[in-house]
């Protein structure tokens, strides 16, 4: 979802760069696959992608933490962990 929302940036800002060009003109001159081509694209997907790990690590320790203090780890070892 995030990838498509800076696709859509993207295609905004083009826009404004070049306003006498209509959508469909842009669209038939820039594919989705000549965008992903792009540093900007490439730097966008892996910076999400990166995030998207961060985050899922997160949540994975969120929820091991409740469990593991309920089977007597103490907060100290669980930090350890």
């Amino acid at each position: 979802m995030l990838i498509a929302e800076c696709f859509h940036l993207l295609s905004v800002i083009v826009l404004e760069k070049l306003p006498q060009m209509i959508r469909k003109e842009l669209k038939t001159m820039f594919s989705m696959n000549d965008l992903k081509k792009t540093r900007l694209a490439q730097e966008l997907i892996a910076g999400i992608k990166i995030e998207t790990k961060s985050e899922a690590k997160l949540e994975a320790k969120l929820e091991v933490i409740p469990k593991l203090l309920k089977k007597g780890f103490s907060v100290q070892k669980i930090a350890e962990i």
